[in-house]
């Protein structure tokens, strides 16, 4: 294991009820002025918008909004808010929503303060932002992980590039399963797999032998796999639920990627394809995942085994570390279907003429990775996925 030090800014408030009962505390020393952020309405057909004004109202808060926040943000989304937040001087935003509501508004609460553009302050001049407007999130849609973590996903579309940038940690994140319950069900079932995902690069990075970090992360992996199912049979099962929401969480906290160089590559992939086609991330990954890892058999063969016998119970005997590896992308496969996941990009709707090539060229490539992969393999690997 590498060497690391360990510290976590986020207070997360796990609790039902929490608007009511947890927001008024969490609000009592952020300023007077506050940036209400939210997405395209869907807070509003399920009464979390009137929930939250109610709180911000009776503890005497200013309230700004910024809306409209979609799937996938934009750049130009980002600084929409940072213009906002700087015109009326914000002291404190609250995010509402999912990932990407919860994405934006790091960018913007970095943004807002700085002079320059952030884009070309951290991919040209190889800088981070230090200086940020303290931010609180309210977590509705599971999945990303987002409310853990200082990095966020933004699509530049003049650039058609969907590329890390880095922001603020949020102060405090509200995570309340019940608020999730209005999710349809193709977004939990997404929203779930993403977070497997997460857990699946995390494990997948260096070192490749076995250590602590990585088999908390296996039981992450059982515990999200049992509780999808759980939630495919009953979508009102609160419980396993809850369980998902945590373990979403549990994927980006930081905890599964101590003393690790994580791989993320199939994100790396899938983050371009979308930036192309604006397609959704857990179903993309779900299609791109068996295809990238039957490519990368040979090289990630004694990870991919463990997988195979302490995730997916796979029976080892009488096979060897080869099989054992074929049978854990089986039965990830498998369990895609399971879910009804789709199989293609032609089940996606993305279109057959859509510049593949472009995207494997834009694509980022990860150290962490097991396999270095060449640009003609990933365009190989994105035209198997139709």
């Amino acid at each position: 294991m590498k060497s690391f030090t360990y510290a976590y800014p986020v207070k997360v408030v796990f609790s039902d009820n929490s608007i009511e009962e947890k927001l008024p505390e969490l609000l009592k020393n952020v300023g007077l002025k506050v940036m209400f952020a939210y997405g395209k309405g869907a807070i509003k057909k399920t009464g979390i918008y009137d929930r939250v004004l109610k709180v911000l109202k009776e503890t005497g808060k200013e309230i700004v909004e910024f809306s409209g926040i979609m799937s996938n943000p934009t750049y130009e989304k980002v600084l929409e808010g940072a213009k906002l937040a700087k015109a009326q001087k914000v002291d404190f935003i609250l995010a509402v929503g999912g990932g990407s509501v919860i994405d934006c508004c790091k960018i913007v609460s970095a943004q807002a303060k700085l002079e320059g553009d952030i884009w070309n302050y951290e991919y040209q001049e190889k800088k981070k932002p230090d200086t940020f407007i303290p931010l609180g999130c309210i977590v509705t849609a599971f999945g990303t992980g987002a409310e853990m973590n200082n990095g966020a996903v933004i699509t530049n579309e003049n650039k058609k590039l969907k590329a890390p940038l880095w922001g603020a940690y949020y102060d405090f994140a509200l995570l309340d399963p019940a608020l999730t319950m209005t999710m349809p069900l193709s977004l939990v079932v997404s929203g779930a797999f993403d977070a497997l995902s997460h857990c699946m690069e995390t494990y997948m990075g260096t070192p490749r032998e076995s250590n602590i970090s990585d088999e908390i992360n296996e039981t992450v992996q059982r515990n999200i796999i049992r509780n999808l199912r759980k939630t495919l049979k009953n979508p009102q099962d609160l419980e396993a639920r809850s369980e998902l929401v945590w373990d979403a969480a549990m994927a980006e906290n930081g905890i599964l990627k101590l003393g690790k160089v994580t791989d993320f590559q199939c994100h790396m992939l899938e983050h371009q394809l979308g930036a192309y086609t604006d397609c959704n991330h857990g179903q993309g990954l779900a299609v791109i995942h068996p295809v990238l890892y039957r490519h990368m058999l040979d090289e990630a063969k004694a990870q991919f085994s463990r997988l195979a016998v302490s995730v997916w119970h796979v029976d080892k005997e009488g096979k060897s570390e080869k099989e054992l590896a074929l049978a854990f992308v089986e039965a990830l496969e498998n369990f895609i279907k399971e879910c009804s996941l789709p199989t293609s990009f032609t089940q996606m709707g993305i279109a057959k003429d859509t510049d593949f090539k472009a995207i494997a060229k834009s694509t980022f490539k990860m150290k962490g990775c097991a396999k270095q992969f060449t640009e003609d393999e990933l365009l190989e690997i994105l035209k198997e996925c139709l």
